[in-house]
């Protein structure tokens, strides 16, 4: 994925699907400059955030 992307999901009322290493998560944030995106897990309880480059997210298609 690039930061183009992420601008737009962060920005959209749609609920699309991104992944980290598989695993759904949500986008909390996101750092222009260093093109990382701020994520935590969809279906955790815990909302631990992790800051990930955002070419390392998909997008289910």
């Amino acid at each position: 994925m690039n930061i183009n992307r992420v601008k737009q999901i962060v920005s959209s009322p749609a609920d699309i699907p991104v992944y980290y290493n598989g695993v759904s998560v949500w986008i909390d944030d996101y750092n222009e400059q260093e093109e990382t995106a701020t994520i935590h897990l969809r279906d955790g309880h815990l909302r631990e955030q992790r800051e990930v480059p955002v070419e390392e997210l998909t997008e289910k298609q």
